[in-house]
């Protein structure tokens, strides 16, 4: 991992699950460099758990593998995240709109998936999409306070 002046980070790994599982810690250690909240530390880790595993789930796929590029830089009020990666295009080389999926009547109605763009577009900003050359590049902003502001919880080592 890159850390420059303390405002950004950068890393390479390749996708699978128990790569993002260790993306996801190397992440949380970063923002909290980036002296974020728990909760917004929370949050962050909850958009890109789902990002990163759409990414090894659909990009690559069960018989692909790849590089996944990440970035994350400390802005006034927000970390903005890059997320880049080699595998399939996104269907209609578009974003999912994130809407719930049908609930059904009952327990055993409900579907067993269809939430995670729904919480992306709930807790993240500025989402856009494009590809080129070959690469799928999203970008969203998690917003959190400034350091030191008010009612600060912040995670100090």
């Amino acid at each position: 991992m890159n850390m420059e002046a303390g405002r950004s980070f950068s890393f390479v790994f390749l996708s699978g699950e128990s790569a993002v599982r260790a993306a996801l810690k190397r992440i949380t250690g970063a923002l909290e460099d980036l002296e974020l909240t728990r909760e917004e530390i929370g949050s962050a880790e909850m958009v890109l758990g789902e990002v990163l595993n759409n990414v090894v789930e659909h990009a690559y796929g069960a018989h692909l593998s790849g590089p996944i590029e990440l970035r994350g830089e400390r802005l006034t009020g927000a970390v903005r995240f890059r997320v880049r990666d080699r595998g399939t295009e996104m269907p209609q080389q578009s974003l999912p709109r994130g809407g719930l999926p049908p609930m059904g009547n009952s327990l055993a109605d409900l579907p067993e998936g269809g939430f995670g763009w729904h919480l992306v577009h709930s807790l993240a900003l500025d989402l856009s999409y494009q590809r080129a050359d070959g690469v799928n590049e999203l970008c969203l902003t998690i917003p959190c306070q400034d350091a030191g502001g008010p009612n600060s919880d912040r995670v100090f080592s």
